[in-house]
């Protein structure tokens, strides 16, 4: 088993939130922000949390905040961000507007791990994503390169690494809804 000093946490929060109209991170779900719901889910698996964001509003959650380095160019440089930040081989990655994600189905990431995978990442209804998944610090090169060649698609990057998916059953898959409208948050509130 990996030992969870060698996994940093990523919560990504540099989004437009344009569908929303207000900034995922903060909205509330059972009492506590979306970004704590990630904290909570990534705390008992992780050594360290990496925010990405511009956001200087995240600095309340007392982690360490980091900005892109590589400005509107999506979740990929987002996650290039974190990656060069930081520190172990391995690292848990999540968008910021995932409020019912759990430690159950983060170590499920975890329990893949193997010689050859570069990503593991979550696979739900036949939909991959990219966004609850687990990337090797190694990635960052691949990630770089694509970013300076003008990509800006996270899916294309991915598919450039070998990649394992882990797939969710019915009752696993409800953990990992994206929130990204009204309509949505009324839907898991009710």
């Amino acid at each position: 088993m990996i030992d969870k000093k060698n996994i940093t946490g990523m919560i990504l929060s540099g989004g437009k939130s344009s569908r929303m109209g207000t900034d995922k991170g903060f909205l509330s779900f059972n009492g506590k922000s979306f970004m704590q719901h990630s904290i909570d889910a990534l705390n008992p698996l992780v050594t360290d949390i990496i925010i990405v964001s511009n956001n200087k509003d995240y600095d309340v959650f007392g982690l360490k905040r980091i900005e892109d380095d590589i400005e509107n160019a999506g979740p990929l440089a987002g996650i290039y961000s974190g990656l060069k930040q930081s520190k172990t081989d391995y690292n848990l990655v999540l968008s910021c507007d995932i409020p019912l994600i759990s430690s159950t189905i983060l170590q499920k990431l975890i329990d893949a791990i193997d010689e050859d995978s570069e990503i593991i990442q979550i696979e739900s209804h036949g939909k991959t994503m990219p966004l609850i998944a687990l990337y090797k610090k190694q990635c960052e090169r691949t990630f770089l390169k694509l970013l300076n060649e003008g990509e800006r698609r996270l899916q294309y990057a991915v598919n450039q690494c070998l990649v394992k998916n882990i797939i969710l059953n019915d009752n696993e898959a409800y953990f990992t809804k994206n929130i990204n409208t009204p309509e949505a948050l009324k839907d898991i509130t009710i």
